[in-house]
């Protein structure tokens, strides 16, 4: 799964476990989730998967947290069996035309390829419901603008680096912009808030409105 690099604790209850990538805190969330489902195993009150890190929050001993997780051995790959969500997108985005010349197709094609991945919500950051969206194979990786947009609407569909994603509110951005979508992605008045939690599955397909 990958190689834990370091534990630290933050506070009295809580473990940050710093792991060697991406694919490593994912198979180690996603071997949470399996003991979970398993034999209701309650490893710490919230768990939250990052980059390269996992953050074990509400744990009764952080010390022997931290030696279970050192013997772990997560299955691999990954198995993705988390809920599909399908996201009705027009593609109009302002920064279509950089994305096909980073991709070396024509400005049609974009919305076809973005559509032909299924992606997974490897975790949540930046703004409440904004998550980021693994599954864009080394060649389809998009630089980020320059500079920032002071303003991106909410709803914007876009790329960055090496993940997709959806803004969940009007908010500054630096990601190419190729679409949108008119779902909520955050309603703290829902359980859970956000439409995309860690481990959804995601598909984007084209809407006209």
């Amino acid at each position: 799964m990958g190689t834990v690099r370091r534990f630290r604790t933050v506070g009295s209850r809580a473990l940050l476990v710093e792991y060697d990538n991406l694919e490593a805190v994912r198979a180690a969330y996603a071997e949470v989730q399996r003991r979970r489902s398993r034999d209701g195993s309650v490893i710490a009150r919230d768990v939250v998967p990052g980059a390269t890190t996992i953050l074990f929050d509400g744990v009764p001993d952080t010390k022997a947290l931290a030696r279970d997780l050192a013997s772990w051995r997560p299955a691999e790959p990954v198995v993705d069996d988390g809920p599909l969500v399908e996201i009705p997108t027009v593609y109009n985005g302002p920064d279509l035309a950089v994305v096909a010349s980073c991709w070396g197709v024509d400005i049609r094609e974009v919305a076809l390829i973005h559509q032909s991945f299924e992606y997974e919500v490897a975790f949540c950051g930046f703004v409440p419901g904004f998550s980021y969206l693994s599954g864009l194979p080394a060649d389809r990786e998009v630089p980020r603008r320059a500079s920032p947009r002071p303003r991106v609407e909410n709803g914007s569909v876009a790329i960055g680096g090496r993940f997709t994603a959806i803004y969940p509110r009007s908010t500054p951005g630096g990601w190419q912009l190729i679409g949108h979508t008119e779902l909520t992605l955050w309603n703290p008045m829902t359980d859970p808030p956000a439409l995309l939690p860690p481990g959804s599955r995601v598909r984007f397909v084209e809407s006209d409105s």
